[in-house]
């Protein structure tokens, strides 16, 4: 049982850093040392739970699933140039503080950057 508990956990770690270009389930038991029946099982199992998303994929003229997570390992990149980090009023700055990053322009304007980027990936206005 703590195999299977073990390979569930490492095609987790797999799946989840493949990021939005997903692993092919036949690349994830091979990567697993597992055979193709309990890599199947594991990647359903994993479905079940809502950790991962499948679908379906015509690869080398065979049908099979890709894999993709559903959450993103956490990152630093997201918040890295947020205005709070080097913000000298940062030790007074509160939601019922004078001081309030609900009218702060700084965290606005980069909220809004972010926005943006997320909308227009490829920079056009």
């Amino acid at each position: 049982m703590a195999r299977r508990n073990d390979l569930e956990h490492k095609a987790l770690h797999l799946i989840a850093n493949t990021g939005n270009q997903g692993v092919l389930q036949s690349e994830l038991w091979r990567n697993l040392d597992a055979s193709s029946r309990e890599g199947s099982r594991i990647a359903i199992k994993l479905e079940n739970k809502g950790l991962v998303r499948r679908e379906r994929e015509l690869f080398s003229g065979r049908w099979t699933y890709r894999l993709y997570p559903k959450r993103q390992p956490a990152s630093i990149n997201s918040i890295v140039n947020c205005p709070c980090l080097m913000c000298p009023d940062d030790s007074r700055c509160g939601a019922w503080s004078t001081i309030s990053p609900n009218d702060c322009e700084k965290l606005t304007e980069w909220i809004l950057i972010l926005v943006q980027r997320e909308t227009n990936p490829s920079g056009e206005t």
